[in-house]
C-alpha cells in the first residue's frame, strides 16, 4: 500500500474540500478481522446542519445551532451502548470544540451566535475512511475556521484537527489553541480513574497533562470502560486538560510554561496538529485497550503504516563514538552481515564538520563509497548519522549566513555541547531549514541510504540548555513563537526529504525533540522512528535491557512499539538472549563490538534474527502488545515479559525470569482469542504441545528450564 506524509494529507484535504479538485491521498487503514464490525461513514441530516461520524464501533453526532454554536450532542460506543456525552456537560466552555484567542480576544466554536455555517463536505478515505470538514465562518472578524473529523473502519476512533484562515489584511496573532473541546466521561465522576504519561501512570481526574502526557486515559472503575485522549501537539508544546472534576477533555497547545503563539498573515492558514479520542473495555476482546490503542497507533499514526516490516539496524556509536575508522567498520560489517542485520549505520565520526556532507578522510581514507560497497555485499543498506541544527562554525552555511543562528535572551549566539565539542544552533524558523533539507537528501542519494539518524538540539535540549530562539529578523516574531515554529521547521525538513525518497526510515532522536526518553504523536507525523533513549550497557551490573524494557513497556500502550529505537543495548554482552528478545519487543537496534562475538554467537543471532523477520512477514504483530508479569518497573527478584499478537491469536510471548526464585510462571491472557494454537519454543525448539484460546485466557503454566533465564514461544494455529 502506498504511504503518505501526514502534513502533505492535512494540506491536500483543506484544499480539496474548499478550493478545488485535490485527490485526498489514501491513509493506512485497517481491515476487519475475525468477523470485527466495519464500514466508516459520515451522514447528515436534510438541514445540513447536523453529521454522524462513525462506523460499527462508535459514532460522534456534531451539530451546528445559531444560537449554540459547533458542538458534540452525542459521541456513542457502540461496544457496550455507552453515550460518552452526558447532557449536563453540554454548557459553554466544556464542549465547544474549539477555541483559541485572536489578538488576545476569545474565539470559540461554543459562541453560535458569532459563527456563519459556510459548508460541510465529506470525502472517502480511499479505501475505508470517510472525512468531514465543517467550513464556520466569524461574522465579525475575518477569521474562517475549519473543523476535520475522520474516521476509518475497524478503529474506535475519532481523530480531529481544525485548520484557521485569515480572511483579513492584518496580521492575526494566535495563542492558547484547543483544537478538540469536548464533554465526554464515561461515568459519574466519583467512579472515575485516570492515566497519564503514556497512559500508564495513574493521576488524579482534574489534571493537566504535559511534555510527557501523550496520551491521557480516563476510566469508569467499575465498568472498565473508557477512552484515552491522543494528543498530537509536538514535544512540550502540547497541553491535555480533563477538566474540573470529570467534566470533559481539551486537547491543545501549552498556553503558560512554553506558551503556544503563531502569527497568520492575511490569507495564510494554519493547520493545527490532531487529536485521536480512542473508546475501550478492558477485558471485552478487541475492545480491550491492548487491541485498540496498539492497532489504531500503527496502522494510522504510524507514518509507514500497516505494511512496514521493522529493519534490523546495527549503529556504531557504542563502543566507537567519534572513533569509528574505516578498518573497524570493514570488520563490523562482516560481523553485521552474518548476523542477519539489515542495516548498518555510522554514526558520529564519519563527517569531517557538523553540518556538511563532506567525509572525515582521516578515519575513511576511501571515503565512504567503499564503506557502502562493503555494506551492499553484505546484503545490508548503509545508515547514517548526522545532525540537523546543531552546526559547526567552519561551515559554510554558517560562514555566509550568522544571522539565521539561535539567540538566547541575552542577544548571544546560541551553542549547544556536542561529542565535537561545542556548535551553534541553527534556527528552523529561517531559510536555512532549506539548506539542511537539501544537505540530507543530497546524502541519501548519494550513499543510498536506508536509515538516516537525525540527531542534536533543535528547539529544546534534553540537558538543560534554554530553549526556543530570540533572534530578529526569523520567521518567528517572539521567542513563543519560535517554538512551534521550529518545530513546524523540522517537519519542512522532513516533508522535502520524503519528497525526495519516500522509502528511507527517517529516526528523530529524543535529542532533537528536545526530552530525555521522549516520543509522540507530532514526531511520528515527522519522521519514522525515534531513537529514545541511550541505556548504559557496557558492563555487567549496567543498567542493560532490563532499563530498556521499562521505557518500552510503560510506552506501549500508547506508541507503536516498532517505532521505538532503544539504544544502546551491547549485541555481545551477556546474556545474548535477554538483549536478542528485549530487542525483539522494539524496533530492533543492536550496538557494541560484534567482533568479540564468536562465529558460533554471530550464526546464532542470523538464526534467530531470520526466524523473527519470517514470522513478523506472516502475522501482524502491531496488532496487540501485552505487557506481562511485573512490567510497570522490572526489577531482579520478579518476572516480567510481553506478549505481540495478531488479532488470529498468533504471535510471540518473551519471559525473562530475571532472578526470580521460581520454576514455573503463569501468564495470563484475558482477551484472548478463541481457537486452537500451536505453542513451541524458540530457545529449545521443542513443541510444547497445543493450547487453546480458552487456555490463555485463564492462565497457562510455562516452565523455564534451570539455567535459562529468558523463554520465547512461538504461537500459530
Amino acid at each position: 500500500m502506498a504511504q503518505y506524509n501526514r502534513r502533505e494529507f492535512m494540506q491536500a484535504t483543506a484544499t480539496s474540500l474548499f478550493m478545488g479538485s485535490v485527490k485526498v491521498p489514501a491513509l493506512p487503514v485497517s481491515g476487519p478481522a475475525m468477523g470485527e464490525p466495519s464500514g466508516a461513514y459520515v451522514r447528515s441530516n436534510p438541514e445540513g446542519k447536523s453529521w454522524e461520524v462513525g462506523n460499527a464501533l462508535v459514532q460522534r453526532d456534531i451539530r451546528f445551532d445559531a444560537k449554540l454554536g459547533l458542538y458534540t450532542e452525542k459521541w456513542q460506543h457502540k461496544v457496550t451502548g455507552s453515550n460518552f456525552i452526558a447532557s449536563a456537560l453540554r454548557h459553554p466552555g466544556r464542549g465547544g470544540e474549539f477555541s483559541f484567542h485572536a489578538d488576545g480576544e476569545l474565539v470559540a466554536g461554543w459562541h453560535g451566535a458569532e459563527w456563519e455555517l459556510v459548508e460541510a463536505k465529506t470525502e472517502k478515505l480511499h479505501p475505508s475512511g470517510e472525512l468531514l470538514a465543517i467550513h464556520l465562518r466569524r461574522l465579525d472578524k475575518p477569521l474562517d475556521v475549519t473543523a476535520f473529523y475522520a474516521i476509518y473502519e475497524s478503529h474506535p476512533v475519532v481523530q480531529k484537527w481544525i485548520s484557521i484562515t485569515n480572511r483579513g489584511s492584518e496580521v492575526v496573532t494566535l495563542s492558547h489553541l484547543s483544537f478538540e473541546s469536548v464533554g465526554i466521561r464515561p461515568g459519574s465522576a466519583d467512579v472515575l480513574q485516570a492515566s497519564a504519561f503514556y497512559a500508564s501512570e495513574p493521576r488524579e481526574i482534574f489534571l493537566t497533562g504535559r511534555v510527557d502526557d501523550t496520551a491521557v486515559l480516563e476510566r469508569n472503575s467499575l465498568t472498565g470502560e473508557g477512552f484515552v485522549a491522543m494528543n498530537g501537539a509536538p514535544g512540550y508544546t502540547k497541553r491535555t486538560e480533563l477538566t474540573g472534576w470529570g467534566d470533559g477533555v481539551q486537547l491543545m497547545y501549552d498556553t503558560d510554561l512554553f506558551p503556544f503563539e503563531r502569527r497568520l498573515k492575511p490569507g495564510e492558514t494554519f493547520m493545527s496538529a490532531r487529536s485521536s479520542i480512542a473508546f475501550f473495555c478492558e477485558g471485552k476482546g478487541f475492545a480491550d485497550g491492548r487491541w485498540v490503542m496498539p492497532t489504531y497507533t500503527s496502522q494510522i499514526l504510524m507514518k509507514k503504516g500497516a505494511s512496514y516490516q521493522p529493519r534490523w539496524i546495527y549503529n556504531t556509536w557504542e563502543p566507537f563514538q567519534r572513533g569509528i575508522s574505516r578498518e573497524i567498520a570493514l570488520d563490523l560489517i562482516a560481523a553485521a552481515g552474518r548476523m542477519g542485520m539489515d542495516v548498518f549505520t555510522i554514526d558520529d565520526g564519519w563527517q569531517a564538520e557538523y553540518g556538511e556532507n563532506a567525509i572525515n578522510l582521516r578515519s575513511f581514507p576511501n571515503g565512504l563509497e567503499e564503506i557502502q560497497a562493503a555494506v551492499e555485499k553484505s546484503g545490508m543498506r548503509l545508515g547514517l548519522w548526522t545532525p540537523l541544527a546543531a552546526i559547526s562554525t567552519k561551515t559554510a552555511v554558517y560562514k555566509e549566513h550568522p544571522e539565521w543562528v539561535c539567540e538566547d535572551r541575552e542577544g548571544k549566539l546560541k551553542v549547544t555541547g556536542t561529542a565535537a565539542g561545542s556548535s551553534v544552533v541553527m534556527c528552523l524558523a529561517t531559510d536555512y531549514r532549506d539548506v539542511a533539507a537539501k544537505r540530507i537528501s543530497d546524502l541519501i542519494g548519494r550513499y543510498h541510504l536506508a536509515y538516516v539518524k537525525i540527531d542534536l538540539t533543535t528547539v529544546f535540549n534534553a540537558y538543560g540548555e534554554a530553549p526556543g530562539c530570540y533572534a530578529e529578523g526569523h520567521y518567528h516574531l517572539t521567542w513563543a513563537e519560535s517554538l512551534e515554529r521550529i518545530y513546524e521547521g523540522i517537519q519542512y525538513v522532513t516533508d522535502r526529504i520524503y519528497e525526495d525518497h519516500p522509502d528511507v526510515l527517517l529516526d528523530l532522536t529524543f535529542e532533537l525533540w528536545g526530552q530525555k526518553h521522549l516520543i509522540d504523536y507530532g514526531l511520528l507525523a515527522a519522521g519514522d522512528l525515534d531513537w529514545l533513549s541511550n541505556v548504559d550497557d557496557r558492563e555487567q551490573g549496567a543498567a542493560g535491557p532490563r532499563q530498556a524494557r521499562t521505557l518500552l513497556y510503560l510506552r506501549s500502550l500508547a506508541i507503536p512499539s516498532e517505532t521505538m529505537l532503544i539504544g544502546n543495548l551491547q549485541a555481545e554482552m551477556p546474556s545474548l538472549e535477554e538483549r536478542l528478545v528485549t530487542a525483539m519487543a522494539s524496533g530492533p537496534l543492536f550496538l557494541g563490538d560484534l567482533r568479540k562475538l564468536t562465529p558460533q554467537q554471530q550464526s546464532w543471532y542470523g538464526e534467530k534474527i531470520q526466524w523473527f523477520k519470517a514470522l513478523r512477514r506472516e502475522i501482524s504483530l502491531t496488532e496487540g502488545f501485552f505487557p506481562l508479569g511485573d512490567w510497570k518497573q522490572p526489577g531482579g527478584a520478579c518476572w516480567d515479559g510481553y506478549a505481540r499478537l495478531s488479532r488470529g491469536g498468533e504471535g510471540i510471548i518473551a519471559l525473562f525470569k530475571n532472578h526470580a526464585q521460581i520454576d514455573r510462571l503463569v501468564v495470563r491472557l484475558p482477551v484472548f482469542p478463541d481457537g486452537a494454537f500451536r505453542v513451541r519454543s524458540v530457545m529449545s525448539g521443542r513443541e510444547t504441545g497445543t493450547l487453546s484460546g480458552e487456555s490463555f485466557r485463564k492462565g497457562v503454566q510455562i516452565s523455564i528450564p534451570e539455567g535459562q533465564r529468558v523463554e520465547v514461544l512461538e504461537i500459530r494455529k
